[in-house]
């Protein structure tokens, strides 16, 4: 390959990331990127398409990707929403500002009387003098504005939420507005659960079944941390098994993702840190301690401590007890390099945060019955503290 295709390649790989990572790229804020994928847009519109189903709308001021999980995960919402009725607010808030044209500026106080009126004509009550329900039009407010489709000219609203009516807000819209939800391809009242919008909208030819199997693959291999053998249907395993030499030549070539076989399944990652993505090890302390935690694991297997075995498909099982005892045993060897909050922590608490963490990242899961299983990518860190001038 020449330096000039290298080049190519080497922008449409952060086209591609740069897609799938943000909601949109507008010609304001990234001239340079929205202009590769300006020249470049037909071969990313067809990969796209053909490889997950998505569309790649471009206009004179943005670039979007309408994106589509292969399976719904909790962490592929809102990070600061806190309940479902703060995505109905934000949701309404779409609804008002179809009304608007760009730069047309109102103020936060008519825009939810206008919401309140028109949920009360469909018996949807909301009333502003309770603060629980101010407070979920704020965060649905704040992530407009980080969406770029509200600008505050005047106030904010979260003086609103805590006052009432005493502080308003002067807002301004953008064109943006129009765009944050996707197109479907059939009205949304027809859906009646998740995995119906997961399945899409497919003929059942065997062309048609075919498609649907690529494209949920894709989407779930570029969309989440992690997919185990275990976790796909028998005929999408089929399809990963059989295509794997396609699917690593596609997603190195295009998306920057190295991957490779394992006992447990297809594994990617990135091979430098990106400024796009959200990587595991996180810069976060929890991080630290799930490594802490992998390498405490595989000691253990080496030595054959307890009863500690691997089952199948590379998965540990342990009691939650046990779990808090690992735990509680590395801060107490490693308590001088952890943050005074987890220091303190309780060994319950720490556990459930450390499992959260893992079951975000695909590294681990829980059962019913409290058995708590890591999963067999944890296996492939092995994380220690590097301490200089001494020893441990």
């Amino acid at each position: 390959m020449s330096k000039a295709d290298e080049n190519v390649r080497d922008i449409l790989k952060r086209c591609v990331q740069a897609l799938l990572n943000r909601n949109w790229i507008t010609k304001q804020e990234d001239p340079e990127l929205f202009n590769h994928i300006r020249v470049h847009y037909e071969e990313l519109r067809d990969w796209f398409r053909e490889y997950c189903g998505f569309a790649l709308l471009l206009n004179r001021q943005f670039a979007k990707l309408e994106k589509a999980p292969g399976k719904a995960r909790a962490w592929m919402g809102f990070d600061n929403f806190a309940e479902p009725r703060d995505y109905a607010l934000f949701c309404y808030c779409l609804w008002y500002l179809e009304g608007k044209n760009e730069m047309d500026q109102f103020l936060l106080t008519d825009m939810v009387e206008e919401i309140r009126e028109y949920l009360a004509g469909q018996d949807v009550f909301l009333d502003w003098t309770i603060y629980t329900h101010r407070l979920s039009m704020a965060r649905a407010l704040k992530q407009l504005k980080a969406l770029g489709v509200l600008v505050a000219v005047d106030g904010d609203e979260s003086e609103w939420a805590r006052s009432g009516h005493e502080h308003n807000v002067l807002y301004e819209s953008s064109n943006l507005g129009r765009y944050v939800l996707r197109r479907f391809p059939r009205d949304l009242t027809t859906y009646d659960s998740i995995a119906s919008f997961e399945d899409g909208t497919y003929s059942d030819t065997s062309e048609g079944q075919l498609k649907k199997r690529r494209h949920r693959v894709y989407r779930r291999l570029l969309q989440e941390p992690v997919v185990y053998d275990w976790q796909w249907s028998e005929d999408e395993r089929y399809y990963v098994r059989t295509q794997r030499h396609t699917i690593l030549e596609n997603l190195s070539g295009f998306a920057g993702l190295e991957g490779q076989r394992y006992r447990e399944g297809l594994l990617f990652f990135y091979p430098e840190p990106s400024g796009e993505m959200y990587l595991f090890p996180t810069g976060r302390g929890v991080s630290d301690i799930c490594l802490l935690l992998a390498g405490e694991l595989r000691r253990r297997l080496a030595r054959g401590a307890g009863d500690m075995y691997i089952e199948e498909g590379g998965r540990i099982g342990l009691a939650m007890a046990e779990l808090e005892g690992i735990l509680l045993q590395l801060k107490e060897k490693h308590k001088s390099l952890w943050s005074r909050q987890h220091r303190q922590a309780r060994s319950s608490e720490l556990a459930e945060e450390v499992l959260a963490h893992l079951e975000e990242w695909g590294l681990a899961g829980r059962e019913g019955d409290g058995r708590v299983w890591i999963y067999a990518a944890l296996g492939r860190w092995n994380g220690d503290y590097d301490v200089f001038g001494g020893d441990e």
